[in-house]
């Protein structure tokens, strides 16, 4: 009896054990110029963060979406970190209708720079389900500009994260849910008048944007959002320049937001990651 118990013992300890978060990072399929639109390279390194995490197993699917949807129904919180719009990796029904009832379970949900665009209709109402915010054409705008960040809330995505400015494609003047039910903005700044200097379009201007900037509506770019049943996703506009993942701070808040989703705990003074040139420069696609 002793002999056996031994012997399950040491069988027990080295069989491996399923990590108490498993995190699923889509990357996009090769977009825009060198340097920019890095998706599976940022995906990579946030992957990279959060392997070094005690408990977190984080897997980097390219293209957009895994060959195989098993991996995305065993995960506790999907990235989703690539191109937009039409082309969005998440917008057909079936992945739609996947994703629905993943949310549904508590499995949380992100979307970084162009993944925060989809159609309005029914790919714009299950983002708001998802994430509480999207990006809608004639609506919201894609300027590059300098963002300051002076303030956070009282919130964990925001542990440890100091002010910082960085120049970025940041989109903003978002969709969100009504009277931002479930919503806290994370990062916030006023929008300078030059970003609308481009005519009225799509993704350049419009009426109701012009009127918030006029105001001094302070801008969200990243915001964290609260499901009714207990699911967790987030928004963040950023990410269009792969040279912005060096700054300590954004890439911070981006880790802290996806262990957020996961409903993992993020220390007070957030998610610490460091990597030199040489990791930055690393996975970067063909162009």
């Amino acid at each position: 009896m002793k002999s056996a118990f031994l012997s399950l013992l040491v069988l027990t300890s080295v069989l491996p054990t399923r990590a108490d978060k498993s995190v699923v990072l889509c990357a996009g399929s090769r977009s825009h110029g060198k340097g920019e639109h890095e998706f599976r390279a940022g995906c990579l390194l946030l992957a990279e963060a959060l392997n070094r995490l005690p408990g977190y197993r984080a897997t980097v699917v390219s293209n957009g979406w895994p060959a195989d949807v098993a991996v995305l129904k065993s995960a506790d919180a999907i990235l989703l970190y690539a191109d937009g719009g039409d082309g969005h990796p998440a917008i057909k029904p079936e992945r739609l209708k996947l994703l629905d009832e993943l949310a549904a379970k508590g499995v949380g949900i992100g979307t970084a720079h162009y993944g925060v665009e989809v159609p309005k209709g029914d790919p714009g109402l299950a983002m708001l389900r998802w994430t509480g915010g999207y990006f809608e054409t004639f609506w919201s705008v894609n300027p590059h500009w300098n963002a300051e960040f002076k303030t956070f809330p009282k919130h964990a995505v925001a542990n440890g994260v100091k002010p910082f400015a960085i120049n970025d494609e940041w989109y903003y003047h978002m969709r969100f849910t009504p009277d931002l039910k479930g919503v806290t903005p994370i990062l916030s700044a006023l929008a300078p008048k030059e970003t609308l200097n481009r005519p009225d379009g799509p993704h350049s201007g419009n009426p109701w944007v012009r009127a918030s900037v006029a105001k001094g509506d302070p801008q969200h770019l990243m915001w964290a959002f609260e499901r009714d049943n207990g699911g967790r996703g987030f928004g963040f506009t950023g990410g269009h320049f792969h040279k912005n993942w060096a700054d300590e701070n954004f890439r911070k808040v981006t880790l802290n937001a996806i262990v957020w989703i996961a409903k993992g705990d993020v220390p007070a003074n957030g998610i610490e990651s460091k990597f030199g040139p040489e990791e930055l420069k690393a996975n970067l696609d063909a162009k």
